[in-house]
Formats: structure tokens, sequence, C-alpha cells
């Protein structure tokens, strides 16, 4: 029998080597509810129906779209699924907070698992409706506030089943930006550098998006234990490695430049069910510790496996700090509220 998971594509894919193995030890998961932001393809969409399967109630955040309406219609025909589509626009803040309160109706027994997967790479220095850079806004910001939103159904599930996670998706690309910095955080949509020559403002930009997933992680693991002592809501993060899932062929231009650092990329990549690993562990593998951090070892493509801490201080503390600066104008005062 073939892999159920895997995705279509009209271009040639990297075999599956690890995943089809992997998700045969994963345990059931009936009477949990997972929801997954942008999961229309790509890892999103393998760890949708990876939940489906296992019995999860399934909660699709997803801008509206045709590709998302396929998603869902794909995920559903999975045998004995319960999965929904929760609209979300991540580049909208107020999409946001009313994809959350839509989440309050969908889960009036907790929710499980949010993980935070939604992310767009390469995009030109644009700013979104809010006025922020349209990399970290979907990829960060928008979470940020998501988790706050959402955060007592969280709690809810921890209460009631032991434990509830949030579980984060970072990138290699995390290695290339040597710190986090403030001004890529802030309201400055179009000011940070995009497509002149030779044409890397794009990529620093989505450097940054991409650390700031990892030290999101740290950050909240320990505001949620200071301001709940004891608190079974654990934050996880994951990187895919090198994979081949289609979001590279989303990058805005094509200058030579871009079509280098794709073509390599993708020439080294593993499959989308084998980039799909580490947040399938960070979901639905049990027994983990808050502050796990999974992925494949650095530049190379395999399983993925609990790598070291990376923690940066100075930068988590940016992280926190800039991401409450930036909402506070969208109305959140109080994360934990």
């Amino acid at each position: 029998m073939g892999n159920p998971f895997s995705v279509p594509n009209n271009h040639e894919t990297p075999p599956t080597k690890y995943f089809t193995d992997f998700i045969t030890k994963l345990p059931r998961m009936e009477g949990k509810t997972v929801a997954i932001t942008g999961c229309t393809s790509g890892t999103g969409f393998i760890l949708a129906k990876l939940c489906a399967h296992l019995g999860a109630t399934v909660l699709m955040v997803n801008r509206p779209s045709e590709r998302a309406d396929k998603a869902l219609r794909d995920v559903s025909a999975i045998p004995g699924s319960k999965v929904a589509l929760i609209p979300c626009d991540l580049n909208r803040f107020v999409s946001v907070r009313e994809a959350a309160k839509k989440l309050q109706d969908a889960c009036p027994d907790g929710l499980d698992v949010l993980c935070n997967n939604a992310g767009v790479m390469g995009l030109l220095d644009e700013a979104t409706p809010d006025g922020f850079d349209v990399q970290m806004q979907c990829n960060h910001l928008s979470h940020f506030l998501l988790v706050a939103d959402v955060f007592p159904l969280l709690e809810k599930a921890a209460a009631k089943r032991g434990e509830a996670r949030i579980v984060n998706h970072s990138s290699g690309a995390r290695l290339n930006a040597k710190g986090l910095l403030p001004q890529y955080l802030g309201p400055n949509g179009g000011n940070l550098g995009g497509y002149g020559f030779p044409g890397m403002g794009k990529w620093h930009r989505y450097c940054q998006s991409k650390l700031a997933n990892l030290m999101y992680t740290y950050a909240l693991h320990d505001k949620i234990q200071e301001a709940h002592p004891g608190s079974k809501v654990k934050v996880l993060c994951a990187h895919p490695g090198p994979t081949d899932s289609g979001l590279q062929r989303k990058t805005a231009g094509d200058r030579l430049l871009d079509l280098y650092i794709l073509s390599s990329t993708i020439k080294k990549s593993h499959s989308v069910e084998d980039g799909t690993m580490g947040i399938a562990r960070c979901c639905c593998e049990p027994n983990l510790d808050s502050l796990s951090f999974y992925g494949p070892p650095v530049g190379i493509t395999g399983p993925a496996v609990l790598l070291p801490s990376e923690r940066n201080r100075e930068s988590e503390f940016i992280l926190w700090e800039e991401s409450m600066k930036a909402l506070r104008h969208f109305g959140l005062v109080n994360y934990f509220s």
C-alpha cells in the first residue's frame, strides 16, 4: 500500500524515507482537538491528514480560498475524520481575533494542540494592512496574537486531559539571522529592504521571522510559568529541514540569485512527508517536554530528532517586548487575560 499522506505534485519530488514507518508508532488521538494554521498544502496539510487519521478533531485555520476548500475536502475524505475550517487571514489582526472567537465556539472542551505552522517566504518589502512586514506578521506576530486569545482553551484542555501544547514552526533559515533585531517586529512594513540589488532584503526578513518563531517558543514557556506556575500548557518548536514543500515556489520575483537559492534548496531537500516529522512529533508524540526543539541536524535531511537548546536571552527579551508593543495597538494588553 502506498503512502496515504503523499501530496500530488506536477514536478519530481524526493522519495519519502522515514515518515511512513514513523506514523505507525504514534498513539491514537481520539478526544483531542488540534488546530493548525496554514494547512492548505505542504507540511501543514500532511499534519492535518495525520491528526485526522489518528482520530483527533482537526480545525484547519486557513485563509478562505479554493485551495482551503479543497484541502478541507481532502482531509474530510479520511474515514471517520472530524474536520472543520476556521477562516483566518494572518495578514490582518482583526481576522485573527475573529478566528480566535470561532475557535472558542468550536472547542467547548478545550484545545489540546495549537500548531502555528503557517508561513510565507521571500516576499517583497510590503506592509500588511496593519502596517507590519508581510513575512513577520504572517509567520510570527499573528501567531503571537492567536495564542494570547485562545490560551484559556489550552488551559481548559490541560486541566481536563493532563496537558496541552503550543507548537511553533521555525526553519534552518533562523541560523542566518545572527540575533533578533527590533525593527523587524515593528510597524515598518515597506521600509525594511526587499528587492533592490542583490535582492537579499526579503531573505533577511524571512530569516528574522524564523528566528522569531524559535525565540517565541523559549520566551512563551517562561511567561506561562511566571503567570501560571506549574502550568501543563507546553511550548515546543520544530523545523522541517530542507523540504520540498512547495513554499519555495511562492516567493516573489525571478532574479538569478532567487533562482539559485531556491533550486539549490530543492535539490538538497527531502519529501514534504519527511519534513513534517518535526511538527508531527511535537503535536502527536506522547511524553515530550516543554521547550523541546525537533528537526534534522543542521544542514542535512533525515528524521526529526531532539536538538540542543538555542536559547538567547537578549533575543527572547526583544521578541517579547517588541511583539507586545506591536500588538498593544490592536487591543492586546494582558497576554494571559
